[in-house]
């Protein structure tokens, strides 16, 4: 049983803070185990593994299990770990961390129970100093439930999904996310930071305790430092310290196309020596929003071009990975996106932290519905757990410019039921007492509720009031931003209604394509967010398909043909895309709205003699399509019909014997975009497209490889199928191995997948040692590839 290692900066300031990463070296079980939370139980036969974790994506894909959960069966999993206690922290605060755990569970040290997670999207933390056996053995035990069914309406995942750390720190300390930076007062010329931090230890004490402040700039340069005595004599259990403010010259504003971060670095001193250190990084920027002009950052309007989504990410489900997250962000920044709504929970500290530094607006939101049972995935009823939950989410996030607002809850007008406490007012009420809890902590950011059905009483769908009747729900005419899901065609009338509306359009349908940002008023209202732009696992229409696809990325990230279109509204730069129609498609009601989306591909592989049909999505003013060099026609992009804008339509266009197809895009008479496909011939081998970006040893870094079968001239061939093995040698592990296919009845797990439109992804995950890593790729009847990767040497981790 290896110590704790401990890191050079940590061994430097061993009087202060130190945070281990406890992610390393655990064991798991599946299922659940009578007495496996007793520190005694021999737990030597579990299998061997390191966090994050979920255990659901990798048991099998199961029919009866349910749509909605996405075909994985509920159950329970336990993990345990092993570790030495450093008899230097005897006398010092010790602290497990668990940033969240699916869906819920409970915590063991030694056999004792030292807490519960009751709603596994936020974290928790228990003090086991008195627990600890300093300088012996311990072990830490946890109990996973992914709950019952009926607890959510999308796929969780189940176990340990984000990261744990053991956290060890003075009495006196900073408290659990006890910082808090605001920018009062922002301008060109000088902005104004106000830092507020919360102190453990001293509660009605006369104690010597200074804090000191000190900001660095983005480029790292120390710019300012600000300090305070810590009242004294407070009788709370946490002590709130305003520093004085402290002013920035010509401050470097945050924005999405310039994510500039400073760093406050919080120091605490008692009687002149150093107790703990924390480090926050914020943005200065400002946000305003108005009935007027809907959203403003930095006094410039932005309109959000987002999506919802859940929080999965693809092969590796729900386990947490900065590198899958920062994937997505540069993904959708590259097609124009410039907004996330993190629905329906607080997704991870790792995701905030990289919309910071990728420059993407987040829409924070707590939960689902406000319910004691049914759609409520909490331990507890929401009842008894709100109060607790809204301090942890909002001490948690409130320093992170990129987010703008929170949301409270999604569609409570279902029913009456769904809406929190039962004051009959749909949810008025409810969301004043949790609004004044959230004001409590920041009054920075407005907060708002995403509504569904979006009608007064209930609104009754199916019925001809409901189309008639116009009015909006009762709760849109409190919130501060009236968010609604869909329903964009009534937002005019809901204005009539109550012209004080500010409107966010916090899912709009993916079929709707443009039509649902066109057909807003872009200059007053905020924006949009799609939902299920990537698919995602959960609330699938029906088996084979695992979950949501009516998207504009697979959950490989691939992006379908409708992505461009998207990009031609979201981006100025000049655009035209093909899309060749495969099929009909299909279409199902998803809240009261017509959702699917046509069968489109971008490949030029086709049957002789066939008549195809094609889309051409711009956003210059015309297109000319050629078939192997030969005019189709001219035609112009019907800008003025908002659900046709950007989409040109062309019937029974002749394929032949194949060859090349080109899409020409115009604007005033001049070429400004091409686009073409072109016949490839058979499948001859393999390829492997390694995607860009450092790897980092260490245990926690991804790298990503897409491996696509190709012809004799390196052309990918969409339509090539069978087996791939992948083999990994070095000190990397394949993590997941994935094709695309979100009908797939293939797990992650192992080193073989099946080619899906000519096309596979291998996630591997680093070791702790720098070193080479040696990739292969191979198929039956195909060449095979090979790679030669390296990981980089990291800043040493605090491991386990």
């Amino acid at each position: 049983m290896p110590a704790l290692a401990q890191t050079q900066t940590q061994a430097a300031t061993a009087a202060g803070r130190l945070n281990y990463l406890f992610n390393f070296g655990w064991k798991f079980y599946l299922g659940d185990v009578p007495d496996a939370s007793a520190a005694a139980f021999d737990d030597s036969a579990w299998r061997a593994l390191d966090l994050p974790h979920d255990f659901q994506i990798e048991q099998p894909w199961d029919k009866s299990a349910g749509e909605a959960r996405g075909f994985k069966a509920m159950g329970v999993g336990w993990y345990r770990k092993h570790f030495k206690a450093d008899a230097a922290w005897q006398g010092r605060k010790v602290l497990l961390d668990f940033e969240g755990l699916m869906l819920f569970g409970e915590v063991w040290l030694n056999g004792q129970k030292v807490v519960d997670i009751d709603y596994g999207y936020l974290g928790a933390e228990a003090d086991v100093s008195k627990i600890l056996n300093y300088g012996g053995d311990n072990v830490v035990a946890v109990r996973a439930s992914t709950g019952k069914t009926w607890q959510q309406r999308w796929y969780t995942g189940g176990g340990l999904f984000r990261d744990v750390y053991l956290v060890v720190k003075e009495t006196v300390a900073i408290a659990r996310n006890g910082v808090f930076i605001r920018t009062p007062q922002v301008s060109e010329q000088r902005a104004e930071v106000a830092v507020q931090v919360e102190l453990d230890g001293i509660s009605n004490q006369s104690l010597d305790v200074t804090l000191l402040t000190v900001i660095y700039g983005p480029d790292g340069a120390r710019l300012a430092e600000t300090r305070t005595r810590a009242p004294q004599g407070i009788r709370l259990a946490t002590v709130e310290a305003a520093l004085p403010a402290i002013g920035i010259k010509a401050p470097k504003l945050w924005s999405c196309e310039t994510p500039h971060l400073y760093t406050a670095d919080i120091s605490l001193l008692k009687d002149g020596k150093l107790v703990d250190r924390v480090s926050e990084q914020f943005g200065i920027r400002t946000v305003e929003f108005s009935r007027e002009s809907g959203f403003k950052l930095n006094g410039r309007k932005v309109f959000l071009q987002g999506i919802a989504n859940h929080h999965d990410l693809g092969a590796l489900g729900a386990a947490v990975y900065e590198r899958a997250i920062e994937r997505l962000f540069l993904q959708l920044k590259a097609f124009g996106f410039n907004h996330v709504r993190t629905s329906h929970n607080p997704y991870s500290k790792s995701f905030m932290r990289l919309a910071d530094k990728h420059g993407i607006l987040v829409v924070d939101e707590l939960t689902d519905k406000w319910s004691e049972r049914e759609y409520w995935p909490g331990q507890k009823p929401f009842s008894q757990l709100w109060y607790r939950m809204i301090p942890e989410w909002i001490k948690r996030d409130r320093n992170h410019p990129s987010v703008i607002m929170w949301s409270l809850g999604n569609e409570l007008q279902m029913r009456e039921d769904y809406a929190g406490f039962p004051t009959g007012d749909w949810g008025v009420t409810t969301y004043k007492l949790l609004d004044t809890l959230v004001k409590r902590y920041d009054a920075t950011r407005k907060t708002t509720v995403a509504m569904f059905p979006s009608r007064a009483n209930g609104g009754v769908r199916g019925t001809p009031e409901f189309n008639t009747k116009l009015i909006p729900p009762e709760l849109s005419l409190v919130t501060e931003v009236a968010s609604f899901n869909y329903q964009f065609p009534a937002y005019q009338a809901y204005l009539q209604y109550a012209p004080h509306l500010i409107i966010y359009q916090s899912e709009a349908a993916t079929s709707t394509l443009t039509g649902a940002y066109f057909g807003m008023d872009k200059d007053k209202m905020v924006g949009l967010a799609y939902w299920g732009a990537v698919e995602y696992w959960g609330e699938s229409n029906g088996w084979p398909k695992k979950g949501w696809n009516f998207s504009y990325f697979s959950h490989a990230l691939e992006p379908f043909p409708q992505a461009y279109l998207v990009k031609s509204a979201f981006s100025d730069m000049p655009l035209v895309r093909i899309g060749v129609v495969d099929g009909v498609g299909e279409q199902l009601e998803w809240n009261d709205v017509q959702v699917g989306k046509v069968s489109v591909s971008s490949h030029w592989n086709r049957a002789s003699g066939s008549q195809l049909n094609l889309f051409t999505y711009t956003n210059a003013d015309e297109v000319e399509l050629l078939v192997n060099g030969v005019t189709v026609g001219t035609q112009q992009n019907p800008r003025n019909d908002p659900a046709r804008r950007n989409i040109i339509y062309w019937k029974s266009v002749a394929y032949g014997n194949g060859g090349q197809v080109v899409a020409v895009a115009r604007t005033q008479g001049r070429e400004v975009a091409r686009h073409e496909l072109q016949t490839t011939g058979k499948a001859a081998a393999l390829s492997i497209e390694v995607e860009a970006s450092d790897w980092q040893a260490g245990g926690m870094d991804l790298k990503y490889l897409k491996i696509r079968a190709v012809d004799g001239q390196g052309h990918p061939v969409p339509t090539a199928a069978g087996d791939v093995t992948v083999e990994v040698s070095g000190d990397a592990s394949l993590l997941a191995l994935d094709n695309g296919d979100h009908s797939t009845n293939e797990l992650f797990t192992g080193k073989r997948t099946t080619l899906h439109n000519g096309f596979a992804l291998a996630i591997l995950r680093s070791g702790m040692a720098p070193g080479v890593v040696n990739v292969k790729v191979s198929a039956p009847g195909l060449a095979s590839a090979v790679k030669v990767l390296r990981t980089d040497r990291s800043p040493p981790l605090a491991l386990a």
